[in-house]
């Protein structure tokens, strides 16, 4: 059985298409936060390699899921439902399933981004949320994230440091120069992280800045 060359150039499309999937999903939803948040953490700790990357990923793909759950089932009900009973058609899905999307990502959204990307896109101020063109929501929406991510991480990194700081100046008064004072300083960091129950404090912070 022969393969004609349009049908090859769709399957190529296509495949394509399903490679960029997870990225255009990470993209639209909280995991970027999450995930650089938690990067944050590990390095304010000064763990490197502890929780390893693989380890990090995980936490903040299960924690995309449970953030995002009200959103996945709007689109659910709207759209994934109705399609596999053939009540609408697979544009009329795409449809429903990119309001609920939208909806999440203008929660999320600074306005000074929002109309950092209209003007770029040299586009007028819309005067409704349905006038946004997706393609100027998305980017405004990743440079939110960010800004959000980076600020939470600057919270995290403010009680670590000031462990540092003590560590290096005592070290210092008392002659010690050449110990590193990383090396003294992280069983002191650990040893707050779960006194304080750090974990659950990070990502109950984490969940909550969705609301």
């Amino acid at each position: 059985m022969r393969i004609g060359s349009g049908s090859a150039v769709q399957i190529l499309l296509l495949a394509g298409a399903l490679a960029l999937v997870p990225a255009i999903l990470f993209t639209v939803t909280g995991f970027t936060r999450i995930l650089v948040v938690l990067g944050f953490v590990r390095s304010a700790l000064g763990t490197t390699s502890a929780p390893p990357n693989q380890v990090l990923v995980g936490i903040a793909l299960f924690l995309t899921v449970f953030v995002m759950g009200p959103t996945l089932n709007a689109i659910r009900k709207e759209a994934i439902e109705p399609l596999a009973q053939n009540r609408i058609t697979a544009g009329a899905a795409l449809e429903r399933a990119e309001l609920p999307l939208r909806e999440f990502m203008f929660r999320q959204t600074r306005a000074e981004d929002l109309r950092l990307f209209i003007n770029l896109a040299h586009k007028q101020t819309p005067l409704r949320r349905s006038e946004v063109a997706t393609d100027v929501l998305i980017p405004a929406f990743i440079v939110s994230e960010l800004k959000t991510a980076f600020e939470i991480g600057l919270l995290l990194f403010l009680p670590f440091l000031i462990i540092d700081l003590v560590v290096s100046s005592t070290l210092m008064s008392m002659g010690m120069i050449m110990l590193p004072p990383t090396f003294i300083s992280l069983p002191f960091k650990l040893l707050l992280f779960v006194l304080i129950n750090g974990w659950d404090l990070v990502i109950k912070a984490l969940v909550q800045s969705f609301h």
